[in-house]
């Protein structure tokens, strides 16, 4: 299997780029991390180069102050952060790639701080924002025009190849273009032509200040995804209207942030917006990128191949494995650590204001304080448990050299991540426990299955680092009635859902409880009721996701019960007092099976005579701290032992 279109070179204005892929702009929260901006420069530089994406967008960069997406955004208009960004370039140049730069303004979804307040076409607050917009004035329009303009020139100046605008997503220029956010009756807004003005003056003015052989790439919202929008037709209309006023590349985005539809999620199927790309594509003359949910470079050379785009952006995959590109060119497809769109550790730190990072690869972001490099004293490191967090230890610490033997007590490595598997929407996790299972036996990982060590067996291995990552066993809630025959623990339910009945009482809406619900209403004609003592369903599920699937369970009949009290099982149903405004009342909820999704517990291994030995024992994973299951946790704990200074 070769990506014979994906490694063709493209010509985008005055440059020509090396193959097809670019990576998409992501604004990482590295901006300012650090007081020399290595953190920023160690995570561009790790993924350009030879055989790297042709072309890496930055995250957005402000070209007005009241744009700011967030703290620590740099702007064309702070000549620190010109002076950074021109040191950047230098770098990446140095290694082999090169860069555009995404010009930016969040309008509405701006972060009102430091005084600078938050502007839009009107005063329309966004749902997920907390601070109305005021209107812009025209004169101020025509102003940030210029700033766009400005903006374009410095990047030139500080050396990036290229220019993205950024009128996708929502922000500002999108704001513009919709009928939803531009409810003006001046010349900028109105009519579809009018609402176009803005974004079509800024191409030119931007195009007049970088001549024409800098490339212009204008990233196009292909479909907004928001009640009463802009319409397919204009949609593509304003596609050729983008090409005429002087761009040379339609980068196509998908949905705004406030949409009800999900659009990166591990829920939306591989390259499910690849049609919106075609249409485009098929209505201009110049270059369309195809964007959302391409994680493999055989399905990106497909849709390259097959006419639904010129090129593929991939943004996060490149989180995930900053190698991608370079793998595939070797055809080394079971070695790249594959994107699963689980939001975890990427969108949702940056949404909780944390660095992102990826759940599969947590050194992404961590690149400048956990560098990649061969041990200069080879050790013996015992592993005990191959779930996620055992095999993210052996795997890494047989990466950086050292000599990993990895025992696990079933016939097969994962752990509770071949439970996920199972989950609607989760079977990307397949990727992560082949990638784990490929790279373990090339780097020569000692693998006995079957098997739980004594403390005489590991120090026969002669270890200098033992490693406990037995995992969690579901908790058993102290309900009378828990040991009835039709009380199944999670991991049965997953396994054997033919012994499920129709009517269905799982105790326990956390992540693992509302997971389960949907497998359940995939399943079959189940009944399914979830119950928590108190909080919120789904609590401990991502923000970028949580929705979708509460949403999802909602639609499927699925029926929530809160703030209430476990009395008794009984063999058909589940007794529970309900506390309500009006006060307590006792109901029974019924039920032909029960399932216990109730949290986990850590299983523990006897560590006394290893210690006694004077061996370094470390624990991690769910065997260090059980709660709702986090393989973004487990896989960090496991890496961090290999890459970092400190101990976990």
């Amino acid at each position: 299997m070769t990506c014979n279109h994906l490694f063709q070179p493209i010509q985008i204005g005055g440059t020509t780029l090396p193959n097809r892929v670019m990576m998409g702009s992501m604004h990482v929260g590295l901006e300012g991390i650090d007081e020399d901006g290595e953190a920023l420069i160690a995570f561009y530089r790790e993924r350009a180069g030879t055989d790297g994406p042709s072309l890496i967008v930055t995250g957005g960069i402000a070209v007005s102050p009241e744009g700011e997406g967030g703290g620590h955004f740099h702007g064309f208009y702070r000549e620190k952060d010109c002076r950074f960004m021109q040191r950047m370039n230098d770098e990446i140049h140095r290694a082999g790639g090169r860069m555009a730069a995404q010009l930016f303004h969040a309008g509405r979804y701006a972060h009102a701080f430091a005084g600078k307040g938050t502007v839009a076409p009107s005063a329309i607050q966004s749902p997920i924002t907390r601070f109305p917009p005021r209107a812009l004035t025209s004169g101020e329009i025509e102003a940030l025009i210029e700033k766009y303009a400005a903006s374009a020139a410095k990047a030139k100046e500080v050396g990036f190849d290229a220019i993205e605008i950024m009128g996708s997503e929502g922000y500002l220029i999108n704001q513009f273009l919709s009928p939803v956010t531009n409810q003006r009756d001046d010349e900028w807004g109105g009519d579809f032509e009018r609402r176009t003005r803005f974004p079509l003056a800024i191409i030119k003015a931007i195009r007049r200040e970088v001549g024409k052989d800098c490339p212009v790439i204008f990233r196009l919202s292909g479909a907004d995804l928001v009640p009463d929008s802009t319409t397919e037709d204009e949609t593509l209309r304003f596609a050729r209207m983008v090409q005429e006023a002087g761009v040379d590349l339609i980068n196509v985005g998908i949905g705004w942030h406030e949409s009800r539809v999900p659009t990166i999620s591990m829920m939306v199927p591989r390259a499910g917006f690849a049609p919106i790309a075609r249409k485009i594509k098929e209505a201009v003359e110049i270059p369309v990128v195809g964007s959302n949910r391409i994680n493999d470079p055989l399905l990106a050379d497909r849709l390259i191949e097959q006419g639904d785009c010129d090129m593929v952006s991939m943004a996060r995959p490149f989180l995930a494995d900053p190698d991608l590109l370079r793998k595939a060119r070797r055809e080394e497809y079971d070695r790249i650590n594959t994107c699963i769109a689980c939001n975890q550790a990427c969108l949702d730190h940056i949404f909780e204001g944390k660095p992102a990072s990826c759940l599969v690869n947590p050194r992404a972001g961590r690149e400048w304080k956990w560098p990649l490099s061969a041990t200069d004293n080879r050790k013996t490191v015992v592993v005990i448990g191959g779930g996620a967090a055992g095999m993210e230890a052996a795997r890494s610490q047989a990466e950086i050299g050292n000599r990993v033997i990895l025992y696990e007590k079933s016939d097969r490595l994962g752990g509770q991540l071949n439970l996920a598997t199972r989950i609607p929407g989760k079977e990307e996790f397949n990727e992560t426990l082949r990638f784990y299972r490929h790279e373990l036996d090339r780097l020569e990982v000692d693998i006995r299955f079957n098997h739980t060590p004594s403390a005489a067996e590991i120090m026969e291995d002669k270890p200098d680092l033992v490693v406990i990552s037995t995992g969690v066993r579901p908790r058993v809630p102290s309900i009378p009635g828990v040991d009835l025959p039709h009380v199944m623990s999670y991991p049965e339910a997953l396994r054997e859902p033919e012994r499920i009945g129709k009517q269905v009482a799982i105790i326990g809406a956390g992540g693992i409880g509302c997971d389960l619900a949907h497998f359940l209403t995939e399943q079959g004609d189940h009944q399914v009721v979830l119950m928590r003592r108190k909080g919120k369903m789904g609590e401990n599920l991502g923000k970028t996701t949580r929705w979708a699937l509460i949403s999802h369970l909602y639609q499927q009949g699925v029926r929530f019960l809160n703030n209430l009290r476990y009395e008794k099982i009984e063999k058909d149903g589940v007794l529970i007092t309900l506390f309500g405004e009006e006060g307590a009342e006792q109901k029974k909820i019924p039920a032909d099976t029960v399932i216990l999704a109730a949290g986990q517990e850590s299983v523990l291994f006897d560590q006394e005579r290893l210690k006694q030995a004077g061996i370094p024992v470390v624990t991690v994973g769910g065997a260090r701290e059980a709660g709702e299951l986090d393989a973004k946790r487990a896989i960090y704990d496991g890496a961090r032992l290999a890459y970092s200074t400190t101990t976990v």
